[in-house]
């Protein structure tokens, strides 16, 4: 019982039950050193069949946090997580200096070919590019890697 007061989950999460059917999917680590809204869309998407289950999300969504990020975990003030939305406000907060900048669609127009390294190579870093734009246009974006 000493433990469950020590957690940042209200007691109904750290009590909750799984679903019977449930079966835990792989996740990758997250250590503090990489894209925390990334690594929370990809939790979401393994998880999109239980994403009804509040205090299953939260209790799985510990289980992909190891070293630094596990180590801010058990930070947080207890019983002060409610929700996993709430879960997911203070990670991305915690983590945000990690997120990826997103660009706008023009920033492609700056991805020129080196004459002396092969198209294979261009279109590996344009692709690179292309995924860190917001919103794109697919005859803008089929313009920009034509110059």
């Amino acid at each position: 019982m000493t433990n469950i007061s020590k957690s940042p989950f209200m007691d109904e999460i750290e009590q909750a039950e799984p679903p019977r059917e449930f079966s835990m999917p792989y996740f990758t680590s997250f250590n503090g050193d990489r894209d925390s809204e990334r690594h929370l869309e990809h939790y979401q998407s393994a998880m999109i069949l239980y994403r009804n289950y509040n205090d299953l999300m939260c209790m799985v969504f510990t289980t992909t946090l190891k070293g630094k990020a596990q180590d801010w975990f058990y930070t947080l003030p207890p019983q002060s997580i409610r929700s996993f939305n709430e879960l997911s406000l203070v990670f991305t907060k915690e983590y945000s200096s990690y997120c990826s900048i997103k660009k706008k669609f023009d920033h492609l127009f700056n991805v020129k070919k080196n004459p002396k390294k092969s198209l294979r190579n261009y279109m590996k870093r344009f692709k690179t590019e292309k995924a860190k734009i917001v919103r794109y246009n697919d005859s803008i974006v089929r313009a920009a890697f034509q110059k």
